[in-house]
């Protein structure tokens, strides 16, 4: 069952008014299809799509606005959809389209090919990894920008999907030697692997409970920090690159000499605020104490707007006045502040709850030691009108704070938006499942081994490399159950759990090439992400196939909260502009137009709006229980997550075995090829 949202003319009125994320009409809303086979567990609160009521988009935000006052952004780390989801009935994944199957050979990029060292063509596939492979910690594949251009393998603009075990492979095999050799064809291998729900029941359970979203993509084709930077502003500094070009500035503080990185952003540099370079002496941003500093390594201060500007909202103009130097933090802003302060919309509260940002339950001391902090992670830290603003800087937290400040009661109860985001390490004292002691080695792993890989395992933000799926699950699972198990916050709030980038992790679905960065290498999209929103008004068991990136996640809160769009602000909305200069062309004269956010609905970029259920939203049907979000909490703190039989816990059938598929792992393949190297 498919159906499309409609909306009535009146909604053109309503955005010329606010100057909203809304288009002129949704008429290119996302199109919601139905999972298969709903059990007793949702099939009690399952709405037919095709059975809405006849609603306007003004009529559904209305509605929304008077139900939803919260909204949580679960933030997660580095993984693709087909590597979480590529066998989750009802979806756009490996096997089907989500409502017919799908051969491989019409699957883009199903079948990778490299040539081996011996001049020999290697295909790989995807293949399933789960308990028996210990499948929770994996080591991370290559997200770096390069790579993830090499990967995706844009032709004449369009993403052919084919080039991720090639990449893996060349980027060890290159180097020479047996062992480089060894790990090349190894990693060529474990960038097609994918999980299910024995591995993530957790996501697959809210997954099911709630509404999934299929066409979602990384903002940017890069790592993690310039989406992170996305994930509030709708670009990594296009903005900032069409207005000041692409140059460095070089910087020296005592001994230290070294050039900012210019935007637009798409390595991992850190924030220019919390560095070496920033001088602040008071109240002075963390650094990450496991990070890398290098004097190569640091951002330039960015000047482009952002949601926590636009949550000023008429108090933009006096909140940005006490920015403690406002002739640089604010220089490519001057019109959209009195643009915000006069568009006269309420400030919004918000907070960034950060994973050893401050104090965390993990500190042994009373002095926060910051050695979970990935401040690479941390993207308002970026922006000085956030740092260097003593109004801006008590939204910036740690993760324990969340906690705290729900247990108490803290949040503001005027609602708002807060961020949340994991770190190197978990407060829950969680370790890694070691479900398979004789995987990858068939004699036994010893216990120097294994207490390599729990040690190096601990974190919570789903990256992989250092943190594990059933941790980051817990992590995700406490922050649901501490917001559904209020009533009082359960009953205005919705919840959106999505990630950063892909990882490198294989995807089959081509992003739609936006733009091309200074290098003439793709930048934006990147590789497709998951994402969900779970919430009391949320339609149950549906995938939803808008096309988006970050931008759909910022027009759903513009919306939510009725805020300008960045992208009609006037400074945004002239480099917008400005970018389509021939100057800018990328390769073959390629037209950027989108050099900078796009938050405004559009044929390319949705909002997140197909994820409520209009019949709840009006009465017509009761909001959604919190037991559906709930989940125990000896289930969370207790890994393996359902003794690895997950799938069966939570009831659903992967869509391989649906259609009865073999799954084939190759022999010696080796989960760890970095941690492990032993067993290459």
């Amino acid at each position: 069952m498919k159906v499309i949202l409609r909306t009535c003319s009146a909604l053109v009125a309503l955005a010329v008014a606010m100057q909203s994320t809304l288009s002129v009409a949704e008429a290119a809303t996302a199109t919601v299809t139905t999972q298969p086979s709903p059990g007793a567990d949702v099939l009690p609160y399952f709405n037919d799509p095709s059975q809405d009521p006849s609603l306007s988009t003004a009529q559904l935000l209305t509605a929304l606005r008077k139900k939803v006052k919260y909204v949580f952004v679960i933030f997660h780390e580095n993984r693709s959809f087909d590597s979480q989801y590529g066998t989750f009935p009802g979806a756009n994944g490996l096997y089907s389209d989500g409502q017919n199957p799908r051969s491989a050979a019409n699957t883009t990029g199903f079948t990778q090919t490299y040539t081996d060292s011996t001049g020999a063509t290697v295909s790989v596939q995807p293949f399933l990894i789960g308990p028996s492979q210990n499948a929770t910690a994996i080591d991370s594949v290559d997200h770096s920008h390069t790579g993830l251009a090499a990967k995706i393998d844009v032709v004449n603009n369009v993403a052919q999907m084919d080039k991720f075990a090639y990449d893996e492979y060349n980027r060890f095999a290159s180097k020479g030697g047996s062992a480089n050799i060894a790990e090349g064809k190894q990693f060529a291998r474990l960038v097609m692997s994918h999980v299910d729900c024995n591995t993530v029941p957790l996501y697959w359970q809210w997954a099911s409970h709630f509404a999934l979203f299929d066409n979602i993509f990384a903002t940017e084709d890069t790592p993690s920090s310039p989406n992170a930077i996305a994930m509030i502003a709708g670009q990594a500094g296009e903005t900032q690159w069409v207005e000041h070009g692409n140059t460095g500035t070089t910087v020296t503080v005592g001994t230290n000499t070294g050039t900012l990185n210019p935007p637009p952003m798409y390595n991992d540099p850190q924030p220019f605020w919390g560095s070496q370079f920033d001088t602040t002496t008071t109240n002075k941003q963390p650094a990450g104490t496991n990070e890398s500093y290098s004097n190569s390594n640091i951002s330039a201060n960015l000047t482009f707007a952002s949601l926590p500007l636009t949550f000023m909202g008429r108090n933009a103009t006096t909140l940005t006045a006490q920015d403690l130097a406002p002739a640089t933090d604010l220089a490519d802003v001057k019109d959209d502040v009195p643009f915000i302060t006069a568009n006269n919309s309420n400030q919004v509260n918000w907070a960034w709850y950060q994973e050893g940002y401050d104090l965390e339950a993990t500190d042994t001391t009373s002095t926060a030691s910051h050695a979970s902090f990935i401040s690479h992670h941390q993207g308002p830290q970026y922006f000085g009108y956030v740092a260097n603003n003593p109004t801006q800087t008590p939204h910036l937290k740690g993760l324990t704070d969340f906690f705290s400040d729900i247990s108490n009661n803290n949040l503001p109860s005027g609602g708002g938006v807060f961020y949340l985001r994991g770190g190197y390490t978990n407060i829950a004292g969680l370790k890694t499942p070691i479900q398979n002691a004789n995987y990858p080695n068939t004699a036994g792993l010893t216990t120097a081994e294994i207490t390599k890989v729990q040690n190096a395992y601990l974190g919570d933000d789903d990256h992989p490399a250092y943190s594990d799926n059933q941790i980051s699950e817990a992590l995700a699972a406490r922050t649901i159950n501490a917001v559904a198990s209020n009533p009082t916050l359960w009953a205005q709030s919705a919840i959106v759990i999505t990630y950063d980038e892909s990882d490198g992790f294989y995807d089959h679905v081509a992003p739609r090439v936006l733009s091309y960065g200074p290098d003439m290498l793709p930048l934006s999209r990147g590789i497709r992400i998951p994402l969900m929103v779970i919430s009391p008004y949320a339609r149950t068991h549906v995938v939803s196939h808008v096309e988006g990136d970050h931008n759909a996640v910022i027009q759903t809160i513009n919306a939510i909260f009725n805020l300008p769009a960045l992208a009609s602000l006037p400074d945004e909305a002239a480099a917008l502009v400005q970018g389509m200069n021939a100057k800018f062309n990328g390769p073959n004269g390629f037209v950027q137009q989108y050099l900078g956010p796009r938050d405004i609905n559009s044929a390319i970029s949705g909002n997140l709006l197909s994820a409520f259920d209009p019949r709840r939203l009006v009465g017509l049907s009761a909001p959604l229980p919190a037991s559906l979000a709930i989940v125990p909490t000896s289930v969370v703190n207790t890994l393996p997550t359902y003794s690895g039989k997950g799938c069966s816990a939570i009831g659903i059938t992967p869509e391989d075995q649906r259609q009865g598929l073999t799954n084939t792992v190759p022999a010696g393949f080796n989960t760890l090829p970095s941690t492990l190297p032993a067993y290459n």
